[in-house]
């Protein structure tokens, strides 16, 4: 018999908050998190907002968040890696897990061999100042940048672990060194579906019987120079004058003439857990995974709305992938499109991604599709690309948790046919919340949450 699994622990990290209390408390309060980036001058971009993950009054660092004897670890971690390993520490405490993170003497929850660890990563950028500092000692006579001088001596004074900071699979890497975990282990770079594709590969390995609990999700930061500058070319961040007091307003799911999004950093790992394993330790259940489905488009997201002129229905721009995928998941949990009581889309606020996920949906749902209320995500934070769908997941876990649905942001009027315009937070029965998204390069995947009994 397929066993139940269920959400134990959520690890959230966004510009909303670091760890799912804080983050839901901003959420329903509708505080957005979007502000002009600390980080480093974004003065020659064309967007100069972002939804950088703070804690206080600082960047959030994986300093704080790991045993003194790791921390000398954090010095080759890139931004993406050190926003997991804190996700993972928020997680294993929310769901009352002792890890090794609590030493190696430590007698802990469920055995090491028995936990696995997916994460969704990104395309991570490498820090400019390392860059930099090698690229000036390779040039030539005239002073300028040589690649022959660059292979002779260039790339030497890059530091000697440099490559180990960008690899994606680092992101598991130090998470299952931390915590422990010697079960299966896996990293997913699909973009924006990279969380909740992880999240299925946790599933199907407990399911199998190789594990009893698998940290689970995606994170990701576009934070930096490369990160802006490429997403901008894409079309993906709006033009934002830089002396604007509310930049969210600038992002507008599913308005025809949305400028685009602001990047963000963060995501979500969860714990996922075999149902019978928390019940007997007593653990707090915030929702139960249901079904899960996943699937390709012909054309990424973007693609396939621009091959239309005009994205005004189903038959017009849909995401005919990120269809088969919810129409997957709901197969999965068996049930169909009627019972699903909210949905929590990608929602990036550019408007071709949103015209073909709006497409997708329809497909799925058809009229009745403007009466089940959006959760929309990316004016509180951002756009968080491989941390998208993971975050996204966890506000729907809460969600379910708490009979709740957080406020929503939106500073335009969004289409008809999605229930997605500003209000206030409010308490309503879900029993199943449907959580999809589709990605720039065109992978699709949905996840159905479920009420515990």
């Amino acid at each position: 018999m397929r066993p139940r699994c269920v959400i134990t622990g959520i690890g959230a990290v966004s510009a909303v908050g670091v760890g799912i209390d804080e983050v839901w408390e901003s959420l329903c309060a509708g505080k957005s998190g979007i502000a002009s980036v600390t980080s480093f001058d974004t003065s020659e971009f064309q967007c100069s907002f972002g939804g950088e993950a703070i804690s206080g009054d600082k960047l959030v660092s994986a300093k704080d968040y790991v045993p003194k004897s790791y921390r000398k670890a954090t010095k080759v971690m890139a931004r993406d890696t050190e926003l997991a390993v804190v996700a993972a520490s928020l997680a294993a405490k929310d769901a009352g897990l002792v890890t090794r993170e609590a030493g190696d003497d430590a007698e802990t929850t469920i055995p090491s061999g028995r936990v696995g660890c997916h994460i969704g990563a990104g395309f991570i950028a490498a820090e400019t100042d390392e860059l930099t500092s090698a690229l000036v000692t390779a040039k030539d006579d005239q002073g300028e940048f040589s690649l022959n001088m660059w292979g002779e001596s260039g790339i030497g004074n890059l530091q000697p672990l440099w490559l180990l900071k960008y690899l994606p699979n680092m992101l598991a890497c130090h998470v299952t060194i931390i915590h422990g975990c010697e079960g299966p282990s896996n990293t997913i770079t699909c973009t924006e579906a990279s969380g909740l594709l992880s999240l299925g590969e946790s599933l199907r390995v407990i399911e199998r019987g190789d594990a009893t609990a698998c940290f689970s999700g995606g994170i990701e930061s576009k934070i930096n120079p490369m990160g802006i500058a490429r997403m901008s070319m894409v079309g993906r961040f709006a033009e934002i004058p830089a002396d604007e007091q509310e930049p969210w307003r600038h992002v507008r799911p599913y308005e025809a003439d949305s400028p685009g999004g602001v990047p963000g950093e963060g995501g979500g790992i969860v714990i996922l857990e075999e149902k019978d394993s928390a019940t007997s330790r007593g653990a707090r259940a915030y929702a139960e995974l249901l079904g899960i489905g996943s699937a390709q488009s012909q054309a990424g997201a973007i693609g396939v709305c621009h091959q239309v002129d005009n994205c005004g229905g189903p038959a017009e721009g849909a995401d005919e992938g990120l269809a088969d995928a919810i129409n997957a998941a709901l197969r999965d949990a068996g049930i169909d499109a009627s019972q699903i009581d909210a949905i929590v889309p990608a929602a990036s606020g550019a408007a071709p991604m949103d015209c073909a996920e709006l497409g997708g949906l329809e497909l799925v749902f058809g009229e009745a599709l403007n009466t089940i209320p959006l959760v929309t995500l990316t004016p509180f934070v951002g756009q968080l690309f491989s941390g998208a769908g993971a975050f996204a997941l966890a506000v729907g876990a809460k969600a379910i948790a708490e009979q709740t649905l957080p406020a929503r942001l939106h500073g335009g009027s969004p289409d008809a046919r999605a229930n997605a315009g500003a209000s206030e937070s409010v308490q309503t029965k879900l029993d199943r919340v449907l959580v999809c998204t589709g990605s720039l390069s065109g992978q699709a995947a949905a996840v159905v949450l479920g009420r515990l009994d």
